[in-house]
């Protein structure tokens, strides 16, 4: 047996144990998927960076202004990054008009989200501190379905909600990231019962003031702040939790060129928070136990892969052409099934099984969560989705590694 097919085994049992882990933790707690604990009003300070976003950043404040919260429970914290087109002037106008809502202007572009959200921060007036993307929209009772866990549970730091991409999507690529953030929602909310949460995404997200100082704030030279400080605050001890009725629409990608270069940022990020936080490996902690060997064994079985893969085409082709090329020399046929050899029926039995329990768990994903309508294109969207667009993401990991590795990367 070949040493890419060692790894596929390998990938196939990993594969089927966070499948069947998921679907246990499921059906032990699909009563409580949406569940959310009783909540009380208090003051909320909601900060959003800001670069270069005029075209998003007015409907973004509009969603926070239609928030179901007292507004004198609320500030709005607008950190404009040094952008070069009429994002101030938008912001402006809106602070001119409500008193709550104040702009800071950095005098220097910090190249990434960390230290404008830090400068909010420290300028925030309230225990409880949202952030928010400047092209996103959360929905009106967000806070109402997060803050509970705050208030409630006193080991907890952060939370985080239902990432989704705003509707309707435009693009074909759109469609696919809508299922895409559908699928991330659901499984993060499962890993949220085994308390296993490993990020706040920046479209909305809600930390305890106190502790995130005393986690160290947003880490100013990470690529994905958002997910290096959960693992900051779990290295301390506190807990990070997951509303899934919670949700806020976001702008996704609508071309391959940019997906392409939000998911190189965000694997570089991984990489960046896997190694300031290597030390906690097998740690007795879920950081140490479970998020970081988890991360660690996924970024190394897609790496991995995607070259065994390439090794193994150049292999196939260049025996091929030999091949090919001895029989038109001495014109004898050789070319025959050792000469190209399929793969053994234990593999293919697998491959069809991956593929069929992925399948499986897109659409009891979608179906759980309510967002998309099934039909026709719906459904050759889901087959798209899961037969191509997963199979780019290997080559981005890849991709991601090399950038990463030269030092040729920005947000």
């Amino acid at each position: 047996m070949e040493y890419s097919d060692l790894i596929f085994l390998f990938y196939t049992y990993a594969t089927l144990f966070i499948s069947s882990l998921l679907f246990f933790i499921y059906f032990s707690n699909k009563n409580k998927m949406f569940n959310y604990p009783k909540y009380k009003y208090e003051p909320v300070s909601i900060v959003m960076p800001c670069y270069n976003e005029e075209k998003e950043l007015g409907n973004a404040i509009e969603s926070l202004l239609n928030l179901d919260w007292p507004k004198d429970m609320i500030e709005i914290i607008i950190v404009d990054d040094k952008s070069s087109d009429g994002s101030v002037k938008i912001a402006k106008k809106y602070a001119k008009k409500y008193d709550f809502i104040k702009v800071i202007e950095s005098k220097t572009n910090s190249g990434g989200a960390a230290r404008p959200c830090n400068i909010g921060l420290e300028n925030s007036k309230y225990n409880y501190v949202a952030i928010t993307d400047a092209d996103s929209k959360p929905e009106r009772s967000i806070l109402k379905k997060m803050i509970g866990f705050l208030q409630t549970e006193k080991n907890t730091a952060g939370v985080t909600c239902s990432v989704l991409v705003d509707k309707p999507p435009k693009t074909f690529i759109e469609k696919l990231q809508l299922i895409e953030y559908i699928v991330i929602a659901f499984s993060r909310k499962l890993l949220d019962f085994i308390n296993a949460v490993y990020v706040t995404p920046g479209p909305f997200a809600l930390y305890e003031k106190e502790k995130l100082i005393e986690a160290g704030k947003f880490d100013e030279k990470n690529m994905t702040q958002d997910i290096e400080i959960v693992w900051a605050l779990r290295k301390i001890g506190y807990d990070v939790r997951m509303s899934l009725g919670g949700k806020v629409y976001t702008t996704a990608p609508n071309r391959l060129k940019i997906w392409w270069k939000q998911r190189n940022r965000w694997n570089i990020g991984g990489i960046q928070t896997i190694i300031k936080h290597k030390n906690q490996i097998l740690k007795n902690n879920i950081l140490g136990n479970f998020i970081l060997p988890f991360f660690s064994v996924s970024l190394f079985i897609g790496l991995i892969g995607v070259i065994l893969m390439v090794n193994n085409i150049i292999n196939k082709l260049t025996t091929l052409y030999l091949t090919s090329q001895y029989s038109i020399a001495s014109s004898k046929y050789i070319l025959n099934s050792e000469t190209i050899s399929l793969p053994p029926l234990i593999l293919l039995y697998f491959s069809l099984a991956l593929i069929s329990i992925g399948i499986f768990f897109t659409y009891f994903s979608i179906s759980n969560m309510k967002e998309l309508k099934f039909g026709f294109k719906e459904n050759i969207s889901v087959l798209f989705y899961f037969l191509v667009y997963l199979s780019l993401y290997p080559f981005v990991i890849l991709s991601s590694v090399y950038k990463f590795v030269r030092g040729n990367y920005t947000w």
